[in-house]
């Protein structure tokens, strides 16, 4: 890895915590914010993809990295699953570097089983990694960043946010993560903090074992390059907040609001089968695009097909 005396300076002067930073897009995210002048806290619990096996030495050899390239930056090996690691990860800001300017949530796991045999200790732990994780550490940031009246909240979120056949409990997790970012969002905004989430696409080692073929896919670089936007002090007074951003190779993208988009009105009550009768053609349904495909697939397999979904 290069130097970084020849990198950027777009977040000279910040405070960066990453979680889930020792391997993937935490550590490209890492790597990118020290090179572009920012101060690092770098969280990784050390587990491998299902949770298991903590180490406390992925953290730290993203630091050695960090330091090598004449940057600066401090390892947190706490499980951001519980208050405490939380916290750990915001005081360790604060004491190493006196501030914190962004906290960006990449730590996560996956244990993936269909929803009808999905045990409590496949949904307990992802959910508490993912969303609680994300919590935890936002709880901490955002006390910080309102007596500051600045800082920006970054969640990792996913397309899967939509839903997923065999990924219920890491699908509710990323779409609990988007309601809490707008949530912070909306509560912080008098405060001069904002928070945002991105959906990333990438070869990482969580996405090596996804079973359809992704048609745009980018590398843990491409993300970060977006983050270290969203963490800039161009993002903020572009007013960036409240957001959902894809980024998939050279493809950005943001999704839309939560809206509604029909609605029909009773003249007196409703009853179900005056429902049944008005909502087909008022009211009706948006149609759901991941089922459609899901259906398609389905086809397929019964022709003899190996369809690219």
């Amino acid at each position: 890895m290069g130097n970084f005396g020849a990198g950027g300076s777009f977040l000279a002067g910040k405070v960066v915590a990453v979680t889930g930073a020792g391997r993937g897009i935490g550590r490209a995210v890492a790597l990118a914010a020290a090179a572009e002048g920012a101060r690092v806290v770098v969280n990784d619990y050390g587990v491998s993809v299902d949770g298991a096996s903590p180490s406390s030495e992925v953290a730290e050899a993203v630091v050695k990295e960090i330091e090598a390239a004449g940057g600066e930056a401090v390892a947190v090996a706490d499980d951001v699953s519980t208050m405490a690691g939380g916290q750990r990860v915001v005081d360790t800001a604060l004491s190493a570097y006196g501030r914190l300017d962004g906290a960006v949530c990449v730590a996560g796991i996956l244990r993936e089983r269909m929803l009808f045999n999905m045990a409590e200790e496949e949904w307990d732990p992802v959910l508490a990694t993912h969303l609680k994780g994300t919590f935890t550490v936002f709880r901490a940031a955002s006390a910080v960043m309102r007596a500051q009246r600045s800082g920006t909240l970054i969640g990792f979120t996913s397309g899967n946010h939509q839903g997923s056949v065999s990924q219920a409990n890491y699908s509710a997790a990323k779409g609990g993560i988007i309601s809490l970012v707008r949530s912070a969002a909306l509560g912080l905004h008098k405060y001069g903090v904002t928070a945002n989430a991105v959906a990333p696409v990438a070869r990482t080692r969580m996405s090596a074992n996804v079973p359809t073929e992704l048609a745009e896919i980018g590398t843990p670089e491409d993300v970060a390059a977006f983050v270290v936007y969203l963490l800039s002090e161009q993002a903020a007074r572009q007013g960036v907040t409240g957001q959902v951003y894809t980024v998939a190779g050279p493809k950005i993208a943001v999704w839309a609001q939560p809206r509604e988009l029909r609605a029909a009105y009773a003249d007196g009550s409703w009853t179900p089968q005056r429902i049944a009768e008005a909502l087909p053609g008022t009211v009706g349904v948006d149609p759901m695009p991941l089922l459609e495909a899901v259906t398609a697939m389905e086809r397929a397999a019964r022709r003899g097909d190996r369809p690219n979904a």
